[in-house]
């Protein structure tokens, strides 16, 4: 069988789907910059082509004899940036993207799922916890984020290759939470600063979750059930940063900051910060961003029914990813904290078998032993 080509695939999203495709004996080929970190693939049976997405010739030649495509590469950001910043964000999601559909469609390489963003999809305007469905457009009359924006444009481009005969699906994701997070992302460099002892106050709100094993399930069940030129929804869990620092206590059992700071004096400083950041320190790492906040006051609720209905889709637990990734950093010495707990082997996979609703956890868990993908 020819190969499934996938973009992004050192990413947070496309190191478990790679995973999890070479676990079912997929062939996969990657594509690669040589400049970033892709240490995701290192040690994976895969074929590599090195290329930029930017670059239409560059995906022509790599796209080249597979069959399928996962487009995941996004260059994902909460800041609002310099004009640089603002043009790389749209050149990479954007442009990368129509240039993924257009060599798809020129190698005639069959279906393409592309990843997409769940603050690009519409919310009731009158009461945005209110949940969101896939009819829903991306209401642009406020202030919004460059990323946001741009997976806004990303869909525009689907359809309007949808129109002219493309297949092509795309896969809503949510905040993903799970292991195989090597760059890593922002939630996992929160929950390395939280054990590390460095998340000292917190502020509250609400987002949609999903587990990194659920929103890869969400992909395959796309490129094999969904309908082309529809967008599906995949989250796990809507979680306050409450209940996720009560998630990130007991796994690590580094007591949770009491400190919360009111979500319109933390939006106040956030600006400031982030305003002069960005100008004078565009390296530095900003956790909370006016972006980030404003995502979190909202409280955002996800419809995921058209994705059970028409795919089948059942989200499992979030309680079982953050032991997923409480593990996989704690096993890459990101934990620094002598006093944090030992992930406990085991502990994922019995939250898994109950999530899932298995009377035996035992059961569940030789089940996986044998060889099934969690």
């Amino acid at each position: 069988m020819p190969p499934v080509f996938v973009t992004g695939s050192a990413g947070h999203v496309g190191a478990n789907l790679v995973r999890r495709l070479l676990d079912e004996g997929v062939r996969v080929r990657v594509l690669l910059r040589h400049e970033d970190n892709n240490e995701g693939l290192e040690g994976l049976e895969v074929e590599r082509a090195f290329g930029d997405i930017r670059d239409l010739d560059d995906i022509r030649r790599a796209i080249t004899g597979c069959q399928g495509v996962y487009h995941c590469a996004a260059y994902v950001s909460t800041i609002e940036g310099n004009r640089a910043h603002r043009r790389d964000v749209f050149e990479c999601n954007v442009l990368g993207t129509r240039n993924v559909l257009q060599a798809a469609r020129e190698a005639e390489v069959g279906r393409v799922v592309v990843t997409g963003s769940f603050s690009a999809v519409g919310y009731d305007l009158d009461d945005p916890s209110a949940p969101s469905n896939e009819t829903m457009q991306f209401y642009p009359m406020e202030r919004t984020m460059p990323y946001e924006r741009s997976k806004s444009l990303v869909e525009q481009e689907c359809w309007r290759a949808a129109a002219s005969g493309q297949d092509v699906v795309v896969a809503t994701c949510c905040a993903v939470v799970g292991g195989a997070d090597f760059f890593p992302s922002r939630l996992g460099r929160t929950l390395c600063d939280y054990t590390n002892g460095k998340l000292r106050a917190y502020v509250d709100g609400g987002f949609e979750f999903v587990a990194a094993r659920d929103i890869v399930e969400g992909h395959v069940l796309c490129m094999h059930h969904g309908r082309s030129g529809e967008k599906y929804i995949f989250s796990t869990e809507y979680k306050t940063i409450s209940d996720i620092l009560d998630l990130y206590e007991e796994v690590s059992g580094v007591p949770r900051p009491r400190r919360r700071i009111p979500t319109r004096l933390m939006l106040v400083f956030a600006e400031i910060a982030s305003f002069y950041l960005s100008r004078v320190h565009p390296g530095f790492p900003q956790r909370f961003t006016p972006g980030a906040i404003r995502l979190l006051r909202k409280c955002r609720h996800a419809d995921i029914s058209k994705a059970k209905r028409e795919l089948g889709y059942r989200p499992t637990g979030l309680r079982a990813a953050v032991h997923e990734a409480y593990a996989f950093h704690y096993g890459r010495n990101k934990i620094a904290n002598p006093h944090a707990k030992r992930p406990c082997e085991d502990a994922a996979s019995r939250h898994v078998a109950r999530e899932e609703g298995d009377p035996a956890p035992d059961q569940g868990m030789r089940m996986m032993a044998g060889g099934s993908a969690p």
